[in-house]
């Protein structure tokens, strides 16, 4: 019987470009989720604050990052795939170099030897379907990375637009601000000039009585001119005073425009010597008690309650540094300024 011709084996090494294609793949997704994420970084920080289209972007994000995080799973699995294909080639070869060796020491047993190489040969077509169908897979994900590329252009389209939109905006808030401190530059001037007119009233009013003077922009009572030593009770001869001024805060009222929201704040001040007093734990109590009792004072007198207030600063607020008793007398006082609200 006439000795067959060995055919050779063909040996087929699809192993690199495996490789290869993993790396471009892994290499793509990379860089897309590189971009992905710094454009996730300028958006987020850019975008913060923004109008409803800018919402509408962020929504669409959103959407993209769902649809990469199903690329990247998708990815995973022809990873897995691919790392599966590699491992049964692997599996696949030792097999056919066991075949070969059975070969080499078996010639008689060749027509067996030749079904099993049938039978690897057969299992290696189907490796290269499975190989095939995971080759598709890759350029579905292809695909896919194309269409968020496209996406992704067109959200910085949209973010290059309202950017311009933005810039438009600022520019108008710009006007409006100087507008804004233009009006109330001129309701400050205007407060200023019957601050002016007030003060004026008041002096001629009350005339150059001591205890009574006018510091910069606030018209000051010593307190002796108003209370009794240690008491935030209005005396008889502070309430005459307190009458007169009463009388010149109406007049004051209809004149000043009522778009100007003014008010006469009124501040109780002391001296620095503690207090010792079953109705007052300090002077800060006591400043704020007086303070109090003139603005109830002047609101029995028809002035309008909206157009007062009143605080009490305790000796923090001295206008001289001296400990006598003349120093501490000008500490002791309550003030008069004609502020806005």
């Amino acid at each position: 019987m006439a000795a067959r011709t060995r055919r050779p084996l063909r040996h087929i090494d699809y192993w690199p470009g495996f490789v290869d294609a993993l790396s471009t793949m892994l290499l793509v997704i990379i860089f897309l989720l590189s971009v992905f994420m710094l454009s996730q970084f300028y958006l987020s920080r850019d975008v913060s604050g923004k109008d409803t289209a800018l919402n509408k972007l962020n929504k669409q994000v959103e959407e993209l990052t769902s649809l990469l995080a199903l690329a990247r799973a998708s990815n995973n699995d022809a990873q897995a795939n691919l790392i599966n294909l590699a491992a049964t080639l692997k599996s696949s070869e030792a097999e056919k170099a066991n075949l070969q060796a059975l070969m080499a020491a078996n010639n008689a047993n060749a027509s067996a030897s030749g079904g099993l190489v049938a039978a690897a040969n057969q299992k290696l077509e189907a490796e290269k379907a499975i190989s095939a169908q995971a080759l598709s897979q890759v350029d579905i994900l292809n695909q896919q990375i194309a269409a968020l590329r496209s996406q992704l252009a067109a959200i910085q389209q949209a973010l290059d637009a309202s950017e311009a939109k933005d810039q438009a905006s600022q520019a108008r808030i710009a006007d409006l601000g100087s507008r804004l401190n233009l009006a109330l530059a001129q309701k400050v001037q205007e407060l200023a000039r019957y601050r002016s007119d007030f003060f004026g009233r008041l002096r001629e009013i009350l005339g150059n009585r001591p205890g009574i003077r006018t510091v910069g922009d606030r018209f000051v009572f010593d307190s002796d001119v108003l209370f009794a030593s240690g008491q935030a009770k209005v005396s008889d001869a502070g309430k005459q005073q307190l009458d007169q001024l009463a009388g010149a805060v109406g007049l004051l009222d209809q004149e000043i425009p009522p778009e100007i929201p003014w008010i006469l704040r009124v501040d109780g001040h002391t001296d620095d010597q503690p207090i010792h007093s079953d109705n007052f734990k300090s002077n800060w109590e006591l400043s704020a008690a007086r303070a109090i009792s003139v603005v109830q004072y002047l609101i029995t007198k028809g002035v309008e309650p909206n157009r007062l207030a009143a605080a009490g600063f305790g000796e923090f607020q001295p206008i001289t540094k001296g400990t006598d008793p003349g120093a501490r007398a000008q500490n002791r006082r309550i003030e008069l300024k004609l502020t806005e609200r």
